[in-house]
């Protein structure tokens, strides 16, 4: 099956469901590039941005796992079918589009 590129947006704006988020990306952990998360304290949510390369179904149960948390949000963004080194090659310059900035 077809690898893809994500990236799931996560608002938690319940922190007692922090251990639960963890363990559900732990469960994902071969598929995750990356993470980021930024707590807002006065607003008390946390925000959590996670880059994933995972065929298609399996970033969609990530993010539906975690959505179904208490007070989880999630969306998710795929990048573009074709590659960004196909991109490049395709239309020149920048596979991020930062050239045409």
């Amino acid at each position: 099956m077809e690898k893809r590129i994500a990236l799931v947006g996560i608002m938690v704006e319940d922190l007692s469901s922090a251990a639960r988020i963890n363990e559900v990306l732990h469960q994902y952990g071969e598929y995750i590039l990356g993470r980021m998360g930024i707590p807002h304290r006065e607003k008390g949510i946390s925000i959590i941005s996670v880059a994933v390369e995972a065929p298609g179904p399996v970033i969609s149960a990530l993010s539906g796992k975690l959505g179904m948390l208490p007070g989880v949000q999630t969306k998710t963004i795929y990048s573009s079918s074709q590659s960004a080194k196909e991109n490049q090659e395709t239309h020149g310059g920048s596979s991020a589009g930062l050239d045409k900035v």
